[in-house]
């Protein structure tokens, strides 16, 4: 009788602590109407990966400055026949609330990234926050800025900080700090980092239909060009997502997103495509 009293205490203890970590607001594998994607534009979200699970992603920006003579443009068909800058991404659910990735661009950049959910909004928090760590190297991690090589292995730690409202918008800022921003030969540089603080939001306007954004001014450091900035249209199919982008600037890692775009402020059409295997 006493070890049925046991069980049946037990049992009344844990069931209702399991239905909660069941529930859709907290488990990662079920889809999130606000967050559907682990990035915005270049910059990452707070979305969680399930353990094993994994992602794909496709970057493609066109290298056509959109803002050059129309008719030229036109001829180009909106830089599609031109040249363009590719990403390929892979994320992987190593533990739970961590996922680690890599992401390789075609000018032969390497980034490593992991990420950590620290908090989760609606578990003791207003927030989401999720922690960031990459490292890059340029020409395949085989360029030494020591030896004098235009660029080389570029950290950067991190905070992704975040608001969903609803199932209708989440809303970004993610201070961000990289090392080794700055191109030039190392005894010539001033500056050698950067610290940018990314700004962004999801809007959903449509059941499977989104409004994105994102901007990343640089605070201090390293600053040339113009501050990174993107926005587009987006549509959710299954595990997939198809994004129409803007952007006046190639980067899809995080040094190349804190080394901004040209002087000139050309805008230019890119695209992402992604898919969740969970």
């Amino acid at each position: 009788m006493i070890r049925l009293f046991a069980f049946v205490v037990l049992l009344l203890t844990v069931a209702p602590v399991a239905a909660r970590a069941q529930t859709p607001s907290d488990d990662p594998a079920a889809l999130k109407l606000a967050v559907p994607d682990f990035t915005l534009i270049g910059l990452p979200t707070t979305l969680r990966l399930p353990r094993f699970g994994s992602s794909f992603r496709v970057t493609h920006r066109f290298t056509r400055p959109l803002n050059d003579d129309f008719s030229d443009v036109l001829d180009d068909f909106f830089g599609i026949d031109s040249g363009a800058q590719i990403g390929l991404e892979y994320r992987f659910g190593i533990i739970p609330n961590g996922q680690i990735g890599i992401h390789r661009t075609s000018n032969r950049t390497i980034e490593f990234f992991a990420e950590y959910s620290a908090l989760r909004q609606g578990h003791g928090s207003p927030l989401d926050v999720t922690g960031l760590a990459t490292i890059e190297g340029t020409n395949n991690f085989h360029d030494d800025k020591s030896a004098g090589v235009v660029s080389s292995t570029s950290p950067a730690l991190g905070a992704i900080v975040s608001r969903t409202i609803g199932e209708v918008a989440a809303f970004y800022v993610e201070p961000i700090w990289v090392n080794n921003t700055n191109t030039d030969p190392s005894e010539l540089v001033d500056h050698n980092d950067t610290f940018m603080v990314g700004l962004g939001a999801r809007i959903r306007f449509r059941p499977s239909l989104y409004l994105v954004g994102e901007f990343a001014p640089r605070a201090s450091g390293y600053k040339p060009g113009v501050n990174h900035g993107s926005f587009g249209i987006e549509k959710r199919v299954g595990g997939h997502l198809f994004q129409l982008n803007f952007s006046n600037a190639f980067g899809t890692t995080m040094a190349q997103i804190a080394r901004g775009g040209s002087s000139e402020n050309n805008w230019s059409l890119g695209f992402n495509i992604s898919r969740k295997f969970f």
